[in-house]
């Protein structure tokens, strides 16, 4: 058995009192109506504090058993990331996939033992964050890192159908935000969020564009903005990760429940942007409040209860929402099973047979958020 054990993190316990993140904290605009909804303007907040617990037990193991839990990776001026504890009955140790840092909780546990559990809890600080476009920054990123986010991925080609529509879509732009913009505004008119896609999708881009079915997922649509803004020049790259808590726009779609997670996953998207750095983008939730916010399904941006949003997630994000990597292509390690096109779910195998990570029922896990109020 391996004991109870706490993985220290990069952030100090120091910096939670660095200040300014974006939008207004959920309070009474978590109720707000659509009405209302149309006064909503980005502010700097304070940070919040999260306990994201993920619990993993496999009832029904059939040989050798493993696990593989993401934990939240990403460390940035809108992310924290503390401390990780987790119990086990099995033998754990923390990796961390080499071409994108994602951290990984790895366990095994032998055949014939106890039945196999894990249960995982991070503690993050996140943040709003919304971009000012009409004033420059200097970017801290070198030459190097930005062209590692213009590289194709088994699922991102940056050629064939997707650079025939983004150099389509970025027609007459000629700064990096007129073609950010331009990519943003193409995949709200002419993709749409379809409920049937399991999980988030497979985020297969390239397949979605050649046969001219554009509905899916946030991990299908997201990644179609990061696929064509790649293939324009512009680096781009898709975050995992899950909503905690309620949305301050007050739309149950965009809100997660900290009593119970179980499908809260979401994936959003940033753009390097020359003059402001990493921009925060998401055009896969104006689709989803596009579709599932009003009984009607939404066709238009200037719906009252589209338009807030539309607005606000072009440079910006709630933080309601914590990220857990920006890795594609990941080769978990002692794995049997596929690579992953991304890493946002739970994932088991028990004899050497993959579970389905889209079906929390059978595979059974459980994920919670508790916020930790200063």
């Amino acid at each position: 058995m391996t004991p109870d054990r706490r993985i220290f993190l990069q952030r100090a316990a120091t910096s939670v009192a660095a200040a300014s993140p974006l939008f207004h904290a959920a309070g009474a605009l978590a109720q707000a109506t659509p009405a209302s909804l149309r006064e909503f303007n980005p502010q700097p907040g304070p940070w919040r504090t999260f306990d994201v617990t993920t619990r993993v037990d496999i009832e029904l193991p059939r040989g050798a058993t493993q696990v593989w839990l993401p934990l939240p990776s990403v460390e940035s001026d809108w992310q924290q990331s503390f401390t990780s504890d987790f119990r086990t009955n099995g033998t754990a140790r923390l990796t961390e996939e080499r071409h994108y840092g994602a951290r990984v909780l790895h366990v095994t546990f032998a055949e014939g033992g106890a039945t196999p559990y894990v249960e995982l809890t991070s503690r993050v600080q996140t943040r709003n964050r919304a971009a000012d476009l009409s004033r420059k920054t200097a970017s801290t990123e070198d030459a190097a890192s930005l062209r590692f986010w213009t590289q194709p991925t088994a699922l991102l080609p940056t050629d064939g159908i997707v650079r025939e529509i983004a150099l389509k879509a970025t027609r007459g732009a000629r700064t990096d935000v007129q073609k950010a913009r331009q990519i943003y505004d193409w995949v709200v008119a002419n993709t749409y969020r379809e409920p049937k896609v399991r999980g988030c999708g497979e985020g297969d881009i390239k397949t979605m564009l050649e046969t001219g079915n554009l509905g899916g997922k946030c991990a299908d649509l997201n990644a179609i903005f990061v696929g064509l803004c790649r293939s324009a020049g512009l680096p781009a790259r898709d975050v995992y990760g899950i909503r905690l808590a309620p949305s301050a726009f007050g739309y149950k779609e965009l809100s997660g429940n900290s009593a119970s997670l179980k499908g809260a996953q979401h994936c959003r998207a940033e753009v390097h942007l020359a003059g402001h750095g990493w921009v925060a983008m998401d055009p896969a939730d104006v689709a989803k409040v596009m579709r599932l916010e009003t009984p009607e399904w939404i066709k238009t941006t200037q719906h009252p209860v589209v338009t807030p949003v539309n607005r606000a997630l072009f440079g910006g994000w709630e933080g309601n929402w914590m990220a857990w990597n920006m890795a594609h292509d990941v080769k978990l390690p002692q794995a049997q099973g596929p690579q992953l096109g991304f890493f946002m779910y739970p994932v088991g195998e028990t004899g050497g047979q993959r579970l389905d990570s889209y079906a929390p029922d059978d595979f059974k896990y459980q994920i919670t958020a508790r916020e930790i109020k200063a």
